[in-house]
């Protein structure tokens, strides 16, 4: 069972609805839907949450450190909590995958994603689960950063809504670790 949920992102209003801070706008959806509020806890570098979801108290973490530097609070976080990184689940942008797409995955490299590489260089491990928000590639030639830190268009905001909104529909099953089932349902 999944015991903390990280979102990746980066804090302040100009990063607010842009592709990398798919990952908080997940999570944004999730503490909405379980009717809780974040609190900044300092020592975590975080805005962090308790729900209760899917039959047990899940922690949920938006490491406000940008991007790059998420595995620091992610790190503390699973120190203080005694959170194993089987219990981990990270959502965050996948540029692999087109607008709206959503996969969950376990274990592997970060891809170049930097938040994910931060992660896994605290935590010692690349064995948690990832919850791959698809945000989709620029077009050749175009500036991968540029890219990623610019808002998507109405139609593509909403398509990435949308698979946040999917993937909290099968929330049971993503917190469960049943990766095959969710990535099943995840394409209906």
């Amino acid at each position: 069972m999944i015991k903390l949920v990280v979102g990746l992102g980066n804090p302040g209003q100009q990063y607010e609805q842009t592709r990398h801070n798919a990952g908080f706008i997940f999570l944004d959806q999730l503490a909405d839907a379980a009717a809780v509020r974040w609190s900044m806890h300092a020592g975590f570098q975080a805005e962090i949450a308790q729900a209760n979801l899917a039959g047990g108290v899940v922690l949920l973490c938006k490491p406000m450190t940008f991007m790059n530097r998420s595995g620091a609070a992610v790190g503390k976080m699973m120190r203080y909590y005694k959170v194993d990184a089987d219990q981990l689940l990270v959502a965050h942008d996948e540029l692999e995958l087109a607008e709206g797409l959503l996969k969950l995955k376990r274990d592997g490299g970060h891809a170049g994603h930097n938040g994910l590489r931060d992660i896994i260089a605290h935590i010692q491990t690349r064995d948690f689960f990832r919850l791959r928000l698809g945000i989709g590639r620029p077009s050749t030639g175009a500036n991968v950063a540029d890219y990623v830190l610019s808002r998507p268009s109405v139609a593509g905001g909403a398509a990435i809504r949308q698979a946040c909104e999917r993937a909290m529909s099968l929330l049971d099953l993503a917190l469960g670790g049943n990766v095959e089932a969710f990535n099943a349902r995840a394409v209906d």
